[in-house]
Parts: structure tokens; sequence; C-alpha cells
């Protein structure tokens, strides 16, 4: 016969949630918006802050540090396209890329996300931060302002924005393997074990 109730040796479907996200689902989505908007205004009022320091004291080529711990230099630069001068002169199109890119971003983690854990809703908010902060550079500007160049490799110049978003992304692949793994070790946990199916393996 069918019953509704855990069965003995299983763990109870609370007891399960809990191991997998640990809060009910509107505490969860709570807790994550407020992350979000936390880690995104403090990364986008980063980005803003650090070009308009460039941009106010320096014109473009202008080097205004030399290299620091050997690793990169500020060196003011204006990029009409993406890195290694990809996509010239399409600065408006890629705005919108970007702002796409952002939404696609947020609607995941708020409307498909069951129950995003703290990596997750991080790294998403940096990548927002970061498109929103070069696309606003390319709706205003016409440009990004990038500046922060490493001096020990040949790398594209980048900013804050762009930290935010190739960091972001990192992290958030971070946070779903972490839940991966937390739903696999909680489907373990709610098997019985074979023989007498008594308690969680």
């Amino acid at each position: 016969m069918d019953e509704q109730t855990d069965a003995p040796g299983r763990v109870p479907s609370a007891e399960l949630d809990a191991a997998a996200g640990g809060l009910e689902p509107h505490q969860g989505r709570a807790r994550s918006a407020i992350l979000f908007v936390l880690v995104a205004a403090a990364w986008f009022a980063l980005d803003v802050a650090t070009k308009g320091w460039v941009s106010g004291g320096w014109q473009e080529g202008d080097v205004i540090t030399g290299p620091i711990l050997g690793l990169v230099r500020f060196h003011l630069v204006h990029n009409t396209g993406m890195a290694w001068g990809m996509f010239g002169d399409s600065t408006f199109a890629l705005g919108v890329l970007s702002l796409v890119v952002c939404a696609a971003a947020t609607a995941y983690l708020f409307a498909f996300s069951k129950r995003p854990n703290t990596l997750e809703t991080t790294g998403i908010a940096l990548v927002v931060a970061g498109g929103l902060g070069n696309a606003l550079d390319r709706f205003t500007l016409g440009y990004v302002v990038d500046f922060i160049e490493p001096v020990f490799i040949d790398f594209p110049v980048f900013n804050v924005a762009d930290i935010g978003v190739t960091c972001g992304f990192a992290i958030f692949l971070a946070g779903m393997a972490l839940a991966w793994r937390r739903e696999d070790r909680a489907l373990d946990a709610e098997a019985p074990t074979d023989g007498e199916g008594t308690g969680p393996r």
C-alpha cells in the first residue's frame, strides 16, 4: 500500500531540504535578494568611482602609475569594442548585449534557480554589476574606460567591471558545483540501506 509519510530509514523531506539549501524558499529568496543588491551596488559603485578617478585627471593614452609590484600599471584607454580589439566601433550593440546578459542572469537567479546559495548569488551579482558598469560607459560616453594593464603578460587593458564579470562567473560556477554536491549527498542520505531499509547510508 502506498504511504504518504516518510518511510522508516528515510530522511524526512524537511531535513532533505535543509541539507540541500537550509532555508524555506521565501526566506532563501529574500536573503539572496538582499545579498544580490548589496554586492551588485557595491561593485557597481567601485567601478564608477575608479573610472571617474582616472578620467578626471588624465587623458587617453596617459600612463597614470608605473608597475605595481611588477604586476600591473594604470594606463588610460578608451575601448569601443571588446578585448583584443574585437568588434571595434560596436559599442552600442555591445551595450545592448550587456543589458541582455544582465537581465538573463538576474532572471535565472530569481525565477529559475530553486534555492541559490551564497556563491551563486554573489557571482551573478558581480556579473550584473560589471555588465551594467560597462554598459553605462557605452551608452553615455561611447566607449568603455579601461585602465588596468598587466605588465608581465601580453593582455588587454581592463577595468573593475571586467574583474567583476570574470570573477563573478567563476564564483557562480563554483556555487553551482557546490549545490550539485550537496544535492547528491542529500539524496544519498535519503536512500535506505540495502537489506534492512533502516537508517541512511
